[in-house]
């Protein structure tokens, strides 16, 4: 607020670089942020659907599979973006509470892709893509306090 009345009253005499500016040019309100959210994250389930949709397709399906799969939970990840920040969202997934989890996600990732266009093994692109979707369960669970902590819980009592 000080540094409205301050722009205002023509007393801001403070240089600003140009990447404020375009910060703050760019910046979104809660209602666009919250609806790019959700149209991303949609748009991600729908690739996610429709790619494991095309994995029976003859020919080119493991190919579109493993893109629009991988697209997919990359939209639904990126989705996050829109809440926080890029550079926030980045932070975030690079803490040491995250870290594995981040790496795992990018992993299985490139490793769904890996068996798709250059392994061409429908078996192994699958299994990845499963391992994707468990990755990013537990990289999401993070974001919830407790959250893994009641899920390692429940595993144990199932085990036990």
């Amino acid at each position: 607020m000080d540094k409205l009345k301050k722009v205002l009253s023509g007393q801001d005499t403070e240089d600003r670089g140009g990447l404020s500016e375009v910060v703050e040019a760019t910046s979104l309100s809660s209602g666009t942020r919250i609806k790019g959210f959700i149209a991303c994250f949609a748009a991600g389930i729908l690739c996610s659907l429709l790619g494991t949709l095309l994995l029976w397709v003859p020919r080119k399906g493991l190919y579109l599979f493993a893109v629009f799969y991988t697209f997919g939970n990359i939209a639904s990840l990126g989705s996050t973006v829109f809440l926080m920040g890029p550079v926030k969202q980045l932070k975030r997934m690079l803490e040491p509470t995250r870290l594995i989890a981040t790496i795992m996600v990018l992993l299985c990732i490139t490793l769904t892709l890996c068996s798709a266009f250059w392994w061409h093994n429908r078996g192994l692109a699958l299994i990845f893509c499963i391992l994707q979707s468990l990755a990013l369960t537990w990289y999401s669970l993070s974001y919830i306090p407790f959250a893994r902590d009641a899920v390692k819980k429940c595993f144990a009592v199932c085990l036990a």
